[in-house]
Formats: C-alpha cells, sequence, structure tokens
C-alpha cells in the first residue's frame, strides 16, 4: 500500500464518513492541543455540520487505500454581509497519519474550495501549544497576525490561539 501523498484522494464528505471523522476530532480533543472543545463527539455532530452547510462552506476529506485519514472544514467567519469574503478553516488528520505528507494536499485542497466559493481572506484559529500546526500553516502563505491571550480555559490550563490570515489576492467579492 502507498503512503506517499501523491496517493490522498480529496473529496466532499458524505454522511458514510461522520463516525471515522468524529474518531479523528476525538483524538485531536484527547490531545489538549487542537481544540477548544472538552467532550467527545459521535458521529451526530459531523451529520448536523453536513446539513446545516451553505453552498459556500465545504467539509472535505482526504483518503487512501487505509480509509478516510483526515478532513478539512471551510465555513463561513460571520453572518455579517461586510464579513462575505472571508472564511476560516480547520484540518485534521488521525494520529497516525500525520508527518507523512497529506496535510500539504488537504490544505491545498481547502485553499482551492475557498478560492472558488469567493472567499478571499481565510483565517486559521490554532491554539498556541500547537507550534507544528502555525508553522504548517505558515508554510502555505498564512502570516500570523495576532494572538489572543488566555482566551481559552481547558484542562485547569489556560490557552492561547494565534490567528493567522491568507489572502488570495486573485479572488474578487461575490
Amino acid at each position: 500500500m502507498s503512503r506517499t501523498p501523491s496517493s490522498l484522494r480529496v473529496r466532499d464528505a458524505a454522511a458514510a464518513d461522520c463516525a471515522r471523522l468524529a474518531l479523528i476530532y476525538n483524538q485531536a480533543i484527547r490531545s489538549g492541543r487542537c481544540t477548544m472543545d472538552s467532550d467527545p463527539v459521535s458521529a451526530d455532530f459531523f451529520r448536523d455540520q453536513l446539513d446545516g452547510m451553505s453552498p459556500r462552506e465545504a467539509l472535505i476529506v482526504g483518503e487512501t487505500a487505509e480509509g478516510v485519514l483526515g478532513y478539512g472544514l471551510v465555513k463561513r467567519y460571520s453572518d455579517r454581509r461586510g464579513y462575505a469574503v472571508a472564511c476560516e478553516t480547520s484540518v485534521y488528520f488521525a494520529e497516525d497519519a500525520t508527518g507523512r505528507g497529506y496535510g500539504a494536499l488537504l490544505l491545498e485542497a481547502l485553499v482551492e474550495r475557498a478560492r472558488q466559493a469567493r472567499y478571499r481572506h481565510l483565517v486559521a484559529k490554532i491554539m498556541a501549544v500547537n507550534e507544528a500546526s502555525v508553522r504548517f500553516h505558515q508554510r502555505f502563505g498564512f502570516e500570523r497576525v495576532g494572538r489572543q491571550r488566555d482566551i481559552g480555559y481547558l484542562n485547569g490550563v489556560w490557552h492561547d490561539v494565534v490567528i493567522l490570515q491568507r489572502i488570495l489576492e486573485d479572488v474578487e467579492p461575490a
């Protein structure tokens, strides 16, 4: 079985993927470094996300012959009209799928989905303790623009969040 990044196939998430997405997200929750969520989620959490998405939002998965290894999310930043050009992005991978180059392909596909949806401003909010994710995003054109200090309190610890943005200069407002 190939473990090269080129073997990753990116597609829209489907209801059948929701249990696997919950497993991946629950790993992130347990790590305490990737999300401010503390309670495990079920497949229904992702079914609800899929059902509630607008046409300009996307939940995509990256899969190989091993199955779904990760997912990415493009969601609107705000429902206020002036923010129609901005979206928030997230990428999560199963613990055993990191470090294989798959993240690059999924993030590139996520950026392309944002571009197709006519988003110009992409935002990533990353827990500051997750320095690897901050560096990863910076490699793909995301620029560090801020840090929210002590914005979260999880497992008895105050957490900062780093805010990164990427501007897609070639995208004009819809």
